[in-house]
């Protein structure tokens, strides 16, 4: 089944906490809804991560145990008591058991959990598929579906009780799907939840012995009958022929029809994005501080160089690598981001297109535009290829996050759709093959070096863009062979703390240094 993604579910999203998307923000969404699976009352947890998987190795230093105890205590990924959620899981008196077990996970970023109180036990298994992203697989021994896109309706039978008919009937704004697990229930996705009367109505049915209600967790909701105007490059310009829309507004039209809301709205939402990038930059440009990380505020001496002239000519290119590091810097502490499209890549894209921006001293509302230009390159890279480094390696992030910006890019310089598009092709072109190897399993280095390439390629593919340089592979075709090649890194290449720069000497030497006196998300 084709998926359709969402620019702010998928994209330019979430607004978090944390070194990792796909550790800290995904990890609280699944918290979140086993938390609303449970009814919010929760005494016991168990967590089990796969040995041959990402998380074995990299739960606690990336984030996902923080994410998880947050979305427990139904939190916000941006919540500011996150780095110390360890603590007030404990004070909410739920006990809560890591263990690494062999659960035949299927996908590198699994969680299989098991939540009880002293009146029911249940069970659920999940993915993060990258930039913050999930899917629930599996509740209570049924196979399901879940992204957090829609407000899930669980009613329990008994037994495969035939009352399918009546809740459709009943409530004919959801879709009914009957799932036969341990306990058999029926799950009703719909835009909203049955009134209050009518699950009180459901639950003198024969049979029913319980309801559960789960909360979307996601911002752009999805509907039965979603439906988009193109979802590949080649059939976007197609759909452009006669209308000669910029690539920002045919990004507009893509998530108008995909969400179900009006173009302005689109485009608020695109400018409270950009507003947060650029309050994250400015925050980190002043200096951060946090005890558990490998690199100090790199980006303050770089802004005090580059007032003295002591760094090499190039405003923009100065700029964006300024830039790319306050936004590193920031999510390395703790800080508010946007994941965009994840948060390990989180400072390529607004640090070149924000950092071109002000160097060339453009409008804001051109850079929103340009950040709408950028979302339309995602779209296409969710689709058909991933996000996830645990997947594809760091060429999914960071090699993402600069065929978008290249895009961008290439717009605020005054260029066509045809060079946006050649833009994000030759950057995407450049970045196949790159690994995720984080040291000392933080997300911090190499990161913030691949971040400031991806940045930097952004600038110098959109400027041969710019000058009509051929680009040679359609945009599709890259992306295709991205997915590919992706899937042809090595386990011990995407983001698992087992190959490359990870495994050093001196990379290990840190990592024993960070542990020794653990500081894992606590404040400074």
């Amino acid at each position: 089944m084709e998926t359709y993604p969402s620019i702010f579910n998928d994209v330019m999203g979430p607004v978090m906490r944390g070194p990792s998307s796909s550790h800290c923000a995904a990890s609280l969404r699944i918290g979140r809804i086993g938390r609303d699976l449970m009814g919010g009352v929760i005494k016991n947890i168990l967590v089990e991560f796969d040995p041959d998987g990402s998380l074995a190795t990299t739960h606690k230093s990336q984030g996902s145990d923080m994410g998880l105890f947050g979305g427990f205590l139904g939190w916000e990924a941006y919540d500011e008591r996150l780095p110390e959620a360890e603590r007030y899981i404990e004070m909410a008196g739920i006990h809560v058991d890591i263990v690494i077990a062999a659960i035949a996970a299927r996908h590198p970023n699994t969680y299989k959990i098991t939540l009880h109180n002293n009146e029911e036990s249940r069970s659920l298994t999940a993915i993060s598929t990258g930039g913050g992203m999930i899917e629930i697989i599996e509740i209570d021994g049924a196979k399901v579906s879940m992204a957090g896109d829609y407000f899930e309706t669980l009613v329990y039978v008994e037994a495969a009780a035939d009352i399918g008919n009546f809740l459709s009937s009943s409530f004919t704004s959801g879709t009914v799907i009957f799932h036969e697990g341990a306990v058999p229930f029926f799950e009703i996705k719909s835009q909203r939840f049955p009134s209050d009367s009518l699950l009180q109505e459901w639950m003198q049915l024969p049979n029913v012995c319980c309801i559960k209600r789960i909360h979307p967790v996601l911002p752009v909701l999805s509907s039965p009958n979603m439906s988009v105007p193109f979802i590949t490059c080649e059939e976007m310009m197609a759909y452009n022929e006669g209308k000669n829309l910029e690539l920002w507004q045919l990004a507009v039209h893509y998530e108008a029809a995909r969400g179900n809301i009006g173009h302005e709205e689109v485009m608020d939402k695109m400018r409270g994005i950009v507003q947060i990038m650029r309050s994250s930059i400015y925050s980190g440009l002043q200096g951060t501080q946090y005890d558990d990380r490998i690199l100090g505020a790199q980006s303050v001496q770089f802004k005090e160089k580059k007032a003295k002239k002591k760094l090499v000519e190039g405003e923009a290119l100065n700029t964006i690598i300024m830039y790319v590091s306050a936004m590193m810097e920031v999510k390395s502490s703790m800080g508010v981001i946007v994941a965009a499209p994840t948060a390990g890549s989180c400072g390529a894209l607004p640090g070149a297109v924000i950092g071109v921006g002000d160097a060339m001293k453009i409008k804001e509302d051109e850079v929103v535009k340009a950040m709408m230009a950028a979302a339309v390159i995602g779209v296409f890279i969710a689709a058909h290829a991933t996000f996830a480094a645990e997947v594809g390696g760091c060429q999914a992030e960071c090699g993402s996050g600069s065929g978008m910006a290249a895009a961008a890019i290439t717009y605020l310089a005054g260029g066509s759709l045809h060079q946006s598009i050649a833009a994000a092709s030759v950057a995407l072109q450049n970045s196949l093959g790159m690994i995720c190897d984080p040291i000392a399993n933080r997300v911090e280095a190499p990161c913030l070096g691949k971040n400031v390439m991806a940045a930097t390629n952004a600038l110098s593919c959109a400027n041969m863009a710019l000058a009509d340089y051929n680009h040679l592979i359609p945009l599709d075709e890259v992306i295709d062979a991205m997915d590919k090649v992706g899937h042809s890194i090595p386990h011990t290449l995407r983001c698992t703390n087992l190959g490359g720069l990870s495994v050093t000497k001196a990379a290990k030497a840190l990592e024993e240094k960070l542990n020794a006196t653990p500081q894992f998300f606590k404040s400074c």
